[in-house]
């Protein structure tokens, strides 16, 4: 079994746990809630952006032409694509670029992305790919699943199901599982490692859709008593 099946079997119970969760329901029929989906585009424009930086620094360890040349390209068009959407969200709601950046992340996204960076500095490169993996199939697999819940008719949040079953997201994702079996016919020793670099990535996508839905806080009150 290819090792990107092996990781997705792994994660089954995540998976069906996203699937069921109100966020990702409620968008596919149109019902999510404003502030719920613009805590979304604020904390996961902050997430993209060390998302990108991740795979920039995948590409500088990475130690052949192709591997390199194709890591780099996707962070690049995760600046200038993927994050375009977002800000074409934000705008919708009269927020601007300059208002997205300022944000502070949420625990959770502070969780995930300080995940990832580590395991992009410290992981081998085989655990950055079976860590990165769970948002790009992740989004896929989710959006696909919201499609088939989703009505005939349009509706607000259509253009972030569109984006994330594009053919363009497919061919990207296509890529990241290619990646994830090379690094597991390369070595297979290190599918342990894989394996729970990428349920710690799946729990907190999980927890992602569970932060933009809850529209989480960090509780503290600024006054001191």
């Amino acid at each position: 079994m290819a090792t990107s099946d092996r990781l997705l079997d792994a994660g089954a119970d995540i998976w069906d746990a996203q699937k069921r969760h109100p966020f990702v329901t409620e968008l596919a029929d149109g019902t999510l809630d404003e502030d719920a989906f613009l805590t979304w585009v604020r904390q996961d424009y902050r997430y993209l952006l060390d998302y990108a930086r991740v795979f920039a620094i995948a590409g500088a360890r990475a130690r052949d032409e192709e591997t390199m040349t194709r890591l780099f390209d996707i962070a690049h068009t995760t600046l200038a694509e993927e994050l375009d959407l977002h800000r074409t969200f934000a705008a919708e709601y009269g927020l601007s670029r300059g208002a997205l950046e300022s944000v502070d992340k949420a625990p959770t996204c502070v969780a995930y992305t300080n995940f990832l960076l580590r395991t992009a500095y410290e992981g081998t490169l085989p655990e950055i790919a079976a860590a990165i993996y769970p948002c790009g199939q992740g989004y896929l697999d989710i959006a696909d699943h919201m499609a088939d819940l989703a009505p005939m008719a349009d509706h607000r949040y259509t253009p972030f199901i569109e984006k994330y079953t594009s053919d363009e997201f497919r061919e990207v994702v296509d890529w990241l599982r290619a990646f994830v079996d090379q690094c597991g016919d390369r070595h297979p020793d290190q599918y342990p490692a894989m394996e729970a670099a990428f349920r710690t990535s799946a729990r907190l996508e999980y927890r992602f859709w569970e932060m933009a839905y809850r529209q989480e806080e960090w509780g503290l009150s600024a006054a001191r008593s």
